[in-house]
């Protein structure tokens, strides 16, 4: 039994021993493969780079670190940067990229890079890298000859790697929390866009004597896919804040996603003119569920151009506020400022070919001075379609017109289709506008009138509200044509005694009376259509030109035109002459009774 023991033991040392001993000459034979393969690996993406690249871009780095057991590498503060004297040649030879970039990070990883495979085969397979907090530089730069070039390298890179490697793929490299900065070289006025916390995951990058003419592929990569969670920027003038949550992006089937979009004024209502300096409108808009499809990467990677076939837009809104008792700034012209011209005057290049709005909700209110009131017209539920959302010159040189087709409810109530065609070329701002209101309590006005138009509608029924204009920089001439019945108003003034408006009994009664036209048509089925001429004040907005043009239509169809109110004005002046003169009868009545009350008392005492 101890002899068999003995054996036993003899026996488990022989293996723990045989064990430690392979265990011993792996690490050794690790530790100098690990030696030896560093700089191997080293020189092989130096001149993997140089050369793939056209002797544009070298890296560099500090250190390097491999493990062959798990094929993995570890550079250490790396740095990608171009010769700019090469770009310069590259740019005489019409061979230069568009985009210059300068790439700075502390570690970068290489994951299971198979080099038994690179011995054996000359393959350079690598499964990951990872770039860990990157600083990206990129500087723009557009050139003659990159146009219209099909988004894969003018000279393939198998062809400066051939004579080392027969291919060269990487599964996925990933920009891990990467800081992005765009610099435009296009404009004379420096131009520098910023983001933070960005991922960029590059999928499937090959080189092989086949892969830069594989029209599935895009600079050698089968996807590109970018996350962003949250960005906010606040804007120059310190007056706004931009807000995205969840941005997402593939390439391969061009689909962006963003689950919320916010411009989020800084300031209150009340108080934004007054930052801003001079009266000015105030946009709060908050827009979810955008989803852009057939977004063309390789053009905006090379001119910056954001073009999209198709965006779609889910809930949102859209409120903006102007406080009209603001101090207008002196010379103050609100002029370029309509939607079609600020779109002009965007920065980057853009054409989407369609929008598709849904439930969204528009607003404008105004704080009205006079009446120490706030006047809210809302467009709810709004959906549409924007056609040819551009300003390309190339594109309007073909289509200049942006025609928009809406379907919203006015107030929440009343059903109304609005169209507008936009000329993106006039220099005036040249639009038209059309549309027709259905039927409706014309008592929902009174959110309108009573501030705005110091006018309260008592009663009546709208059939319809037909208009058509066409409107520029200097003004808006069109028609409107209002279908009604069985209308009361009552004309306001503001009490500077009590909180609220109150109303002018005797104007109003004699409004009723003299004015206002209570049905159109008539009871002899004869209508009054309103031809509208309004000039446009230099400091008003694009949504106060569209509200008050309609709003001028709608009073002369009521019957408050100009020369109605100075007939009213007359009628109110005569009144009050007829008043004074019977309070002078009066006090002449009372005077003579009391003087012939006298001299009968003193007859009487005679």
């Amino acid at each position: 039994m101890p002899e068999t023991r003995r054996r036993q033991y003899k026996i488990i040392k022989w293996i723990a021993a045989t064990i430690i001993i392979a265990f011993g000459l792996l690490a050794a034979t690790a530790w100098f493969l690990n030696v030896k393969s560093r700089p191997l690996l080293t020189e092989q993406i130096k001149t993997l780079l140089y050369k793939s690249t056209d002797s544009l871009y070298t890296i560099s780095f500090s250190n390097v670190s491999t493990n062959v057991l798990t094929g993995s590498a570890t550079l250490q503060n790396v740095k990608i940067t171009a010769d700019t004297i090469r770009f310069k040649e590259l740019i005489r030879l019409k061979r230069a990229p568009n985009n210059l970039y300068t790439v700075t990070l502390k570690k970068l990883v290489v994951k299971h890079f198979h080099p038994i495979t690179l011995y054996r085969q000359k393959k350079l397979q690598i499964e990951e890298v990872i770039f860990d907090k990157p600083e990206v530089l990129m500087m723009n730069r557009q050139f003659d000859f990159n146009e219209n070039r099909p988004p894969r390298p003018i000279k393939s890179p198998y062809s400066f790697i051939s004579k080392n490697l027969e291919e060269f793929r990487i599964d996925a490299i990933r920009f891990q929390d990467a800081s992005f900065k765009y610099i435009n070289k296009n404009v004379n006025k420096l131009n520098v866009f910023a983001i933070d916390d960005l991922n960029i995951t590059l999928t499937d990058l090959l080189v092989d004597s086949t892969s830069a003419d594989d029209p599935t592929r895009f600079y050698l990569l089968k996807d590109v896919i970018i996350n962003l969670n949250d960005y906010q920027y606040t804007t120059p003038n310190k007056l706004y804040n931009i807000k995205l949550s969840k941005l997402d992006f593939r390439a391969s089937t061009g689909k962006l996603r963003v689950n919320k979009f916010e411009l989020e004024p800084r300031y209150d209502e009340m108080k934004f003119a007054e930052i801003a300096g001079h009266a000015t409108d105030r946009f709060h808009i908050q827009m979810s569920d955008i989803l852009m499809n057939g977004i063309d990467l390789p053009v905006y990677i090379s001119k910056q151009e954001l073009r999209t076939k198709e965006m779609g837009i889910t809930n949102g809104f859209i409120s903006v506020f102007n406080n009209g008792s603001t101090q207008k700034q002196e010379g103050e012209i609100k002029k370029g400022r309509f939607p079609h011209q600020l779109l002009q005057k965007l920065a980057p290049p853009v054409l989407i070919q369609k929008i598709k709005l849904k439930d969204v909700n528009i607003s404008y209110t105004l704080y009205n001075d006079e009446s120490k009131q706030r006047g809210r017209i809302s467009f709810e539920h709004t959906s549409g379609i924007f056609k040819n959302v551009t300003n390309l010159p190339k594109i309007k040189a073909i289509n200049p017109k942006m025609e928009v087709s809406l379907n919203t409810y006015l107030l929440g109530q009343a059903s109304l289709d609005l169209n507008f065609r936009f000329d993106l070329n006039s220099p005036k701002g040249y639009f038209e506008y059309k549309g027709i209101l259905h039927n409706f309590n014309a008592r929902i006005l009174n959110q309108i009138t009573k501030p705005l138009g110091l006018v309260r509608i008592n009663r009546g029924i709208v059939d319809k509200l037909q208009f058509d204009f066409k409107a520029d920089n200097t003004g808006a001439q069109g028609k409107v044509d209002f279908y009604y019945y069985d209308l009361s108003v009552a004309l306001m003034r503001n009490d500077p005694s009590k909180d609220h408006l109150v109303t002018r009994g005797l104007i109003s009664i004699l409004a009723n009376a003299l004015i206002i036209n209570s049905e159109n048509p008539n009871r002899h089925n004869q209508f009054i259509s309103s031809d509208v001429n309004y000039k446009k004040p230099d400091s008003s907005s694009f949504f106060s030109l569209i509200w008050r043009s309609l709003y001028t239509g709608i009073k002369n169809s009521i019957g408050i035109t100009e020369e109605k109110q100075n007939e009213i004005k007359q009628h109110i002046a005569n009144f009050k002459e007829m008043r004074a003169n019977h309070e002078i009868r009066k006090r002449n009545r009372l005077k003579r009774r009391q003087q012939k009350e006298k001299l009968r008392k003193l007859n009487e005492r005679r």
